[in-house]
């Protein structure tokens, strides 16, 4: 197998298919951010449900180099918003999640009697509150946001509520803090204004998803066969390696 394969200085992406992309000179980089684009929303698993449930996972490639081109810049979009603008950013972008709606409309106590035991959302008044201090406007989309079953905000909270969350595998995990740092306060915002960004771009990921579906799209007979080589693990360690 070739080094670069496994070493981390080649992308991994099938021989021959980046040349088969609409665009001309297309990067690896282009290609992740239109499968980004295309999977990363309701509408694929929705329109694909009974695919996904046998594992045949097909993703669709338009021909059409403008969409191609607004489905890839959808994509860099939420990869740049999901690393917490630490990838895909373009000249000028300042560092840091963009700043949301919600706010801290009430902190939570930075004293040790006032450390969260507990959080709650209303849906009503659109209000997360979170032991004593309270976030809004909190729409209830945000607050039920899941991934793979998981709710993003709801998980956040309860690993850094006064008790924990989680098994308990080690004495380590009895280490905590004892009052609620502020930097909780900025972290829980900037998840919440990631969460934002992600719900305001599935519109526009559903729309371009059947335009894609819609029109001609690059067959799989068009890709090469991916050699055995490239499917398999390396077993030729480095003799420097620690493992």
């Amino acid at each position: 197998m070739p080094t670069a394969a496994w070493t981390g200085s080649a992308a991994n992406v099938s021989p021959g298919l980046l040349g088969q992309l609409p665009l001309a000179n297309a990067s690896a980089e282009d290609f992740l951010g239109y499968l980004y684009g295309i999977l990363s929303q309701p509408a694929f698993a929705e329109r694909f449900a009974s695919e996904l449930e046998s594992r045949q996972l097909r993703v669709p490639i338009t021909v059409d180099a403008r969409l191609f081109r607004r489905v890839r810049n959808v994509g860099r979009r939420l990869l740049k918003l999901h690393t917490y603008h630490r990838r895909f950013l373009d000249q000028g972008d300042p560092p840091g999640v963009p700043s949301g709606v919600a706010r801290c409309t009430k902190g939570v106590p930075l004293d040790e009697d006032g450390y969260p035991e507990a959080f709650s959302h209303d849906a009503a008044v659109r209000t997360l509150r979170v032991g004593e201090g309270e976030f809004a406007p909190v729409p209830a989309e945000v607050y039920e946001f899941e991934v793979s079953g998981l709710k993003a905000v709801q998980s956040w909270l309860r690993y850094r509520m006064k008790r924990g969350a989680g098994r308990q595998s080690s004495p380590l995990n009895d280490i905590r803090p004892s009052r609620w740092p502020p930097a909780f306060t900025t972290e829980l915002l900037e998840l919440l204004w990631v969460v934002e960004g992600t719900l305001a771009l599935y519109p526009e990921q559903a729309r371009l998803l059947a335009r894609v579906v819609a029109g001609p799209c690059l067959p799989a007979t068009a890709m090469a066969p991916v050699d055995d080589a490239l499917r398999r693990p390396p077993r030729a360690v480095h003799a420097n390696s620690l493992l």
